[in-house]
């Protein structure tokens, strides 16, 4: 987290809009940390979107005119995200996606390792380690809470590097 993600698609849907290339945005329905039908980054930079609940609703809600889909938090979705953008990928329509690799424990997150091995191009960001100022790859859960799926921002997760990131088994132990 707080690597950039949210802010580089954005960036790139942007470069689409302006070139004026049909395209639509989409994110999970169960992230509405910061608006229910826009994507917003940790900075504030915002799109409007449509929120899906699944990857068959995104998949059914690709108009025929649109040639780039963008994604954002595409490690929330359902199983049937990697079929789905393999498909539109297939049909010829451009396909962004942004999410975690790794969840809260550092273990890959959702279906994004499928999503990474189909993909032409991986652009993979990395944030400051809150601890020691070095290249983050982890997100610490700083909340006791059961589950992958666990929206949150700030106050729920700081960046990482390997080396100060720890299971949340200890910092559940720090925080009692």
């Amino acid at each position: 987290m707080f690597s950039g993600k949210t802010e580089e698609l954005l960036r790139r849907i942007k470069r689409v809009h302006l070139a004026r290339v049909p395209l639509q945005l989409f994110k999970p329905k169960l992230d509405a940390r910061y608006d229910a039908v826009k994507v917003v980054s940790h900075g504030g930079a915002q799109a409007e979107a449509f929120p899906v609940a699944s990857a068959a609703e995104l998949e059914a809600q690709v108009s025929e005119t649109t040639r780039v889909v963008g994604i954002d938090e595409v490690q929330f979705f359902d199983d049937g995200i990697v079929a789905a953008v393999d498909a539109m990928a297939d049909r010829g329509i451009r396909v962004i996606c942004a999410g975690l690799d790794l969840d809260y424990q550092g273990l890959p997150f959702g279906q994004m390792p499928g999503l990474l091995a189909v993909a032409e191009q991986v652009t993979k960001l990395q944030a400051v380690c809150s601890q020691c100022g070095a290249p983050a790859t982890r997100s610490q859960r700083l909340v006791a809470r059961e589950g992958q799926l666990f929206v949150g921002g700030f106050s729920e997760y700081e960046p990482r590097c390997r080396s100060c990131f720890l299971p949340m088994a200890i910092v559940s132990m720090e925080n009692t």
